[in-house]
């Protein structure tokens, strides 16, 4: 049995030789490690982490728990495949190509955050693995190019990065969890806003905060959830693009 320890440091599927391998005996019938991932990635969008399990997933392909084992070891061996394999769904900028790299950044920011709207699930499981899977590292490797071609000195490309990406991190998680309590309470992300609203607007405690959260709304503008947050997400964006910009010239 493995120690405590050994569970503990296990790295990552890729580094383990186990991401394109598949055990010995007979294959499955119909069964293949794409259509398994592809079920997964599907279950997970629509029930969510909690819930995913080996088991329900065999229910789903209609074949036996052994039967997925044939193609992945544990669980997490295939979270970390799912993962990796939505990654790829980002549409990727060319670094190299005749663009500004201000409008490469908000293209990969906001390919990263409508990853994160799609699939909820995908904010919890980035900081449990190393992420080095081929969609992973194409995309981390495009988002430093990128990065590299505002001017700023390698110090602080770093800094840089976390900047804009912690924040669509952020952003499209929380996101993610709005459209996922919508969907559980069988609203729309609108219905579910506005029955929000009215609830915390009769707690007394809460009364001067929302009322100025009112005004600021107001001034913001848009009709609907989806209006405000894209409202709210271009601009904000736009600060950190304009921030790279003062940093660039202040290093200059």
């Amino acid at each position: 049995m493995a120690k405590a320890s050994e569970k503990a440091a296990r790295a990552s599927v890729w580094l383990e030789g186990k991401a394109h391998r598949r055990r010995g005996g007979g294959q499955p019938s119909g069964l293949d490690r794409g259509r398994i991932i592809e079920a997964t990635v599907r279950l997970l969008d629509a029930e969510g982490l909690a819930r995913f399990s080996m088991r329900r997933l065999a229910g789903e392909l209609n074949v036996t728990a052994m039967s997925v084992y044939w193609y992945v070891d544990t669980k997490d061996d295939l979270l970390e495949l799912a993962l990796d394999q939505v990654m790829g769904e980002m549409r990727l900028p060319d670094p190299d190509a005749d663009e500004d790299w201000r409008d490469q950044v908000r293209a990969l920011a906001r390919e990263y955050r409508a990853l994160l709207v799609r699939h909820p699930w995908v904010s919890a499981l980035v900081g449990v693995f190393l992420n080095i899977g081929p969609h992973n590292l194409a995309f981390s490797r495009v988002v430093q190019r990128v990065v590299r071609r505002t001017g700023l000195p390698a110090k602080r490309l770093t800094s840089t990065i976390s900047a804009v990406f912690q924040f669509v991190y952020g952003y499209g998680t929380l996101e993610g969890h709005l459209a996922t309590r919508a969907a559980a309470a069988g609203l729309t992300v609108d219905e579910y806003f506005q029955q929000s609203l009215s609830m915390v607007t009769g707690a007394p405690q809460a009364a001067d905060v929302i009322q100025e959260s009112q005004e600021i709304m107001a001034a913001r503008g848009g009709d609907t959830v989806a209006e405000m947050l894209e409202r709210d997400f271009e601009f904000a964006l736009e600060l950190l693009v304009a921030g790279i910009e003062a940093m660039v010239a202040r290093e200059g």
